[in-house]
């Protein structure tokens, strides 16, 4: 039989008849939809969506950048944001927190852990074009090493020394064992032929401050002041010279803002695709709620939280406050705390995850055993450990020592012309405060000197007080039971349960420190709050100056617990806030930085958390998680640990907007 020609089929609509040729064009028509469906069917079936590149992300962001320059910028969160995207490091963090390769491609630790070998990559670029060699990362060091610099790094690399093998190898050595150290390596490099002619105090003010060269996915193409000088935005594009894997996304563009009124602007007139909590100052949870409310009236957004290695705590200053010296008041602290109300009401109020902290290692972040040891909510408890401490609940509005009155200093001696030492002090003390006559015949009489103007002093004092007895101008029983009873009244040595609690002008810290007293003064102690601004708080933490400091520690994914506890911290700039002194615990401390292996590590620090919380100099509250806003458009987002919320863009290189369908 054989097939139609196409002549013939175009006869075709003339040899059917009027049903016939419905029926045909219906069952034409089915054949067609039928084919294109499964067309299509196998085309989804056997592709996949991919990235594509192209595209710009715009984030809102309070405040501006001063030194995009990481020999300065790590103290400002929108400098080291930008300092990530334009600078590379030798190590850098992967999606999960992981200290992964940057600029590196290999690198060998030493059998005794205090030599690091390391090889650059092949074909590493500044973003002008010129090679990145040994020599800039060197110089970089040194540079942060030179205290005319003032870099704040300094301390992270001081005892570090520098070894150049070749263009492309270098060796760090250290003074002992130091296991964070590959931490400490994501220090992102400067350029040595950018910076080389700049003196040390031109440093801070050199241009190249505000027009960075780097190594990083992107750089620098466009920066705009408004006319008071305040700089308004600043415009990075992908850099085609990186090293690793070029980044989707073309532009990132970044608008900076004055205050939270004018980003809830921005946001409401649509002019950003995503924006941090860290960007809104204050933290204000009502004003995050009108820039998510205006931000979302036309588009969706993606928020994602990502985990930190942080936490808040209570530091309880052991050395100069007497009351946290005693071991059964902190822990009645701890006990008083109901943690689990605390933690619902500030994710509910800041709407963020929050979750409970009862150890300082972080045992959930990092994967360790929790402590043996724990201060659950019970204040029945707390209040028997006060009692203990002989704070007695008496019935008034807070608990005090009993009141034991006696003299804090007593005249004892025979004193006379010729006399010297303390208790000669005490006595011209006493004249000068009884009386200005007897001021001021001791107006030229040397301190803990008892000359004829003390003894003039004395007669005076006696003719006065002691009519009835011979003025002899020496300090007999009689004499010294009046200066005792003038001069030395008996001190109250009643100490009272109070103390104050010192935290920054921040919402969130402010709520918790509100709760706090709260539930101290469930147990009768008085506290005080003193709100105080962060450009404040670094004198403070500097002569550590407070009883207990609400504040943040943040451990780093490598975490290294010595700058927060040994004995050896408690001076600035250590950050041993509590002035903690432990011997068992300076020996696990030590020996926990220094382990060449890591189960050494974690069974140390599992160790030292128990020993910390047996006499806790701080109440460990709450993690917070990072929360982070952004459009829908943007996608390729999955990190999920950061060490800083200036990393958010570490997985920047997946990050994509544009995308197309691609055979599998």
């Amino acid at each position: 039989m054989k097939f139609p020609s196409f002549s013939q089929w175009k006869q075709l609509f003339k040899v059917l008849k009027g049903t016939e040729r419905t029926i045909f064009s219906v069952l034409l028509v089915l054949t067609i939809l039928s084919a294109s469906y499964f067309a299509v069917e196998f085309y989804i079936k056997n592709t996949k969506l991919v990235p594509s590149y192209g595209g710009s992300y715009t984030e809102g962001v309070v405040g501006q950048p001063r030194f995009i320059n990481p020999i300065y910028g790590e103290t400002n969160d929108v400098d080291r944001t930008l300092i990530n995207l334009v600078y590379s490091g030798l190590m850098t963090y992967d999606k999960d927190g992981k200290i992964i390769n940057d600029l590196i491609e290999t690198y060998k630790i030493s059998d005794d852990g205090k030599t690091y070998i390391f090889q650059l990559k092949d074909g590493i670029f500044w973003q002008d074009g010129m090679s990145l060699t040994t020599d800039d990362v060197i110089y970089t060091i040194k540079i942060i090493q030179n205290s005319d610099y003032k870099s704040p790094l300094r301390v992270n690399w001081l005892d570090v020394e520098t070894k150049k093998i070749s263009d492309k190898s270098f060796t760090l050595t250290l003074n002992s064992p130091y296991n964070s150290f590959l931490e400490t390596c994501t220090l992102k490099i400067i350029p040595q032929h950018i910076w080389k002619d700049v003196l040390a105090k031109s440093f801070a003010l050199s241009p190249y401050n505000l027009q960075p060269i780097g190594s990083g996915p992107y750089i620098l193409s466009n920066i705009k002041e408004g006319s008071d000088n305040f700089i308004k935005s600043l415009t990075l594009e992908a850099n085609q010279k990186y090293h690793s894997k070029l980044p989707y996304i073309s532009k990132i563009n970044f608008k900076f803002f004055e205050n939270e009124n004018d980003l809830i602007t921005a946001a409401n007139q649509k002019t950003i695709d995503g924006f941090s909590v860290f960007s809104l100052s204050d933290g204000n949870p009502s004003t995050e709620k009108q820039v998510r409310q205006g931000w979302t009236t036309s588009e969706k957004i993606d928020t994602y939280s990502f985990s930190l290695p942080r936490y808040f705590a209570v530091f309880l200053n052991t050395r100069s406050s007497k009351i946290f010296s005693d071991n059964n008041i902190n822990q009645a602290l701890n006990y008083a705390v109901n943690k689990k109300e605390l933690v619902l009401k500030v994710s509910d109020a800041f709407k963020k995850e929050v979750s409970i902290v009862n150890s300082p290692i972080l045992p959930d972040y990092f994967g360790y055993l929790p402590p043996t040891i724990s201060y659950d909510f019970n204040t029945d408890e707390a209040n028997k450990l006060l009692d203990k401490a002989g704070y007695k609940d008496s019935g008034n509005t807070f608990r005090e020592k009993p009141n034991s009155k006696k003299l804090a200093f007593q005249f004892k001696s025979y004193l006379k012309i010729g006399s010297k030492g303390d208790e000669v002090t005490e006595l011209q003390k006493c004249l000068n405060k009884l009386d200005d006559s007897f001021k001021a015949l001791l107006a030229n009489e040397t301190s803990g000197t008892y000359g004829q103007a003390t003894g003039d002093a004395v007669t005076a004092f006696q003719k006065k007080y002691l009519a009835d007895t011979p003025s002899t101008g020496e300090t007999g029983p009689g004499t010294r039971k009046k200066l005792d009873e003038l001069c030395l009244a008996p001190q109250d040595t009643s100490l009272p349960l109070q103390f104050t609690l010192v935290t920054i002008s921040q919402p969130q810290l402010v709520m918790v420190a509100d709760l706090l007293k709260e539930y101290w003064n469930n147990i009768k102690a008085d506290v005080q709050i003193k709100i105080v601004e962060i450009s404040e708080l670094k004198d403070i933490i500097k002569n550590r100056d407070y009883d207990a400091l609400l504040y943040g520690q943040a451990l780093g994914n490598l975490p290294d617990l010595y700058p927060f506890w040994h004995s050896t911290q408690i001076n600035d700039p250590g950050l041993n806030l509590s002035s903690y002194q432990d011997k068992n615990a300076d020996q696990l401390l030590k020996d926990a930085r220094e382990a060449l292996d890591e189960q050494t590590k974690i069974d140390k620090y599992q160790k030292l958390q128990d020993i910390i919380l047996q006499n806790p100099p701080a109440i460990f509250l709450y993690n917070p998680n990072y929360s982070y806003w952004v459009s829908e458009k943007i996608k390729g987002i999955d990190t999920t640990k950061i060490v800083d919320p200036a990393k958010r863009f570490e997985n920047i290189q997946n990050w994509y907007i544009k995308a197309h369908r691609a055979w599998k």
